[in-house]
């Protein structure tokens, strides 16, 4: 019975993260990117905050550690990633954008290598790297002819929004913060939304006035901040602590399915064939950067499923 609820909230969570690319589609229609990136964190800091208060006696950062998270996470995971995701959005299709994030988990080590002295890319591992971004500049298709075109400047945008959420983790790895996660998410939450209302305020194409607040607005706002966000962070930690970090891993080749079946079905979005051909080499790179390890996975689940086998036999 457990495994069958794991795997529905797996799937759970890859509707609900799947389904927030087509979401933020919609409310673009209506709010400035960076304006509604910034609403979106408000609420979400609130709600998490809210909880947090509930849950735990300590609200306020205290040591370095604290501190560095906050700052680091809030100004690059979720300040600089969502302002260069949603105004990337505007330009390409939900699946592509979905797709784009699957670097995180190539750019990621990949970065950690770059930035560590005493670390180095196996051969395998800087094929992976290089395969996963020849799936990039499949999905871009770039035309000689065109190359200020709409759907190249979105891919570039998502594109740095990767490498950016990437860079956040890898700074943010080695921090040893005594906060609870869910605090210092709030926290960092409210750092990001900060730093994207200023941001959207120094933007000349951005303006408070401009934002049309219709009830898709609304309602956009309201799934990203506490679907999208607050419950989907609670799934993901909640799996994070079932599955381990490579199987969830792979939830960012699962996100992009479901992001083309809802794009499909809300707003008649048709993956292209290069979308698909390039989210086929960002996982070729993903598996070739963590082949050891996936192989070394695959052989605990298989252990696992002969001894279950052979316990029911006997």
């Amino acid at each position: 019975m457990g495994r069958y609820r794991t795997l529905a909230l797996f799937s759970l969570l890859s509707l609900v993260w799947g389904s927030a690319f087509v979401v933020t589609k919609v409310g673009l229609d209506y709010l400035p990117p960076t304006l509604f990136a910034a609403f979106r964190f408000d609420v979400a800091s609130v709600v998490l905050f809210g909880y947090a208060a509930l849950k735990y006696d300590r609200l306020w950062p205290q040591t370095r550690g604290d501190w560095r998270q906050i700052v680091t996470g809030g100004v690059l995971l979720i300040g600089a990633h969502h302002a260069f995701l949603f105004a990337g959005q505007q330009y390409v299709q939900s699946a592509v954008a979905a797709v784009l994030l699957g670097l995180i988990p190539v750019v990621t080590p990949a970065l950690t290598r770059a930035l560590s002295s005493s670390e180095r890319l196996s051969p395998t591992g800087l094929l992976g790297v290089l395969v996963g971004f020849l799936g990039v500049v499949i999905i871009a298709d770039p035309n000689p002819a065109n190359l200020l075109s709409a759907n190249l400047r979105g891919v570039a945008l998502v594109l740095a929004s990767a490498v950016v959420f990437a860079l956040g983790a890898v700074l943010t790895h080695d921090t040893r913060p005594s906060l609870p996660t869910i605090t210092l998410q709030a926290w960092m939450m409210a750092v990001g939304a900060g730093l994207l209302h200023v941001t959207s305020a120094l933007l000349p194409s951005e303006s408070l006035a401009s934002a049309q607040w219709t009830f898709d607005a609304v309602a956009a706002l309201v799934y990203l901040s506490v679907v999208a966000g607050a419950l989907g962070f609670f799934l993901y930690f909640d799996l994070l602590d079932r599955l381990g970090p490579i199987e969830m891993s792979l939830i960012e080749y699962v996100i992009p399915l479901f992001a083309a079946v809802v794009g499909w079905v809300a707003l008649g979005e048709t993956p292209t064939v290069t979308t698909a051909l390039g989210f086929l080499v960002i996982f070729v790179g993903f598996s070739l950067l963590k082949f050891e390890m996936l192989v070394r996975e695959f052989q605990r689940i298989y252990g696992v499923v002969r001894r279950v086998r052979t316990e029911r036999n006997t």
